[in-house]
């Protein structure tokens, strides 16, 4: 008995046809030109024009600038989410529903998305270890408006890593946190 894997062994039937023999015009040589200048509303215009996939409207307002980043982050459908929500707004959440209660609600309902864990992860642990921070510092008034206005730079700036980073899932990792956040995420 042959148990070869199944191969179709019948020829070809159609084939590309060769070009008729016989004179042919000679081809003129490629005119080199420099291309026009670089606008980002001719840019947009043609992203949206070539683009079929829904995302985006077809339609750009303003300067463009904001239809091309609508248009890179278009293809962020294709990362799965446990939540209708998409991913770099899941990161974000993690940051700005109200530290560390965002992430832990995030780290109870997203199962899917590794991105979103590790900041649900590294929300959660930071701003935990911060609210400590607060208690132990609230006999000064001075010292706890100056902590609340570092909560808030920093609430701001990781939310935003967070939705930057997204394009190429890198993990903006605060010292101790982000190295700890890395691990449960690998070790789930």
């Amino acid at each position: 008995m042959n148990f070869a894997p199944y191969q179709d062994e019948s020829p070809e039937v159609e084939r590309a046809l060769s070009p008729p023999l016989g004179r042919t015009k000679p081809t003129p040589p490629p005119q080199i030109s420099s291309p026009p200048p670089f606008s980002y509303q001719r840019a947009a215009n043609t992203y949206a024009n070539n683009s079929s996939n829904g995302y985006m409207s077809s339609s750009s307002t303003g300067f463009g600038s904001r239809d091309l980043e609508s248009g890179t982050r278009a293809n962020l459908a294709a990362f799965e989410t446990s939540l209708p929500i998409r991913v770099d707004y899941e990161a974000m959440m993690a940051y700005l529903l109200l530290p560390p209660a965002g992430g832990v609600l995030l780290l109870l309902l997203e199962h899917k998305s590794d991105y979103v864990r590790f900041h649900a992860w590294q929300s959660s642990m930071l701003f935990s270890a911060i609210f400590i921070l607060h208690l132990i510092f609230s006999w000064s008034s001075f010292i706890s408006w100056l902590m609340l206005l570092g909560d808030i730079c920093l609430i701001a700036y990781l939310s935003l890593r967070a939705y930057r980073d997204v394009d190429s899932l890198e993990h903006y990792e605060v010292p101790i946190f982000g190295r700890l956040a890395n691990s449960f995420v690998d070790d789930e």
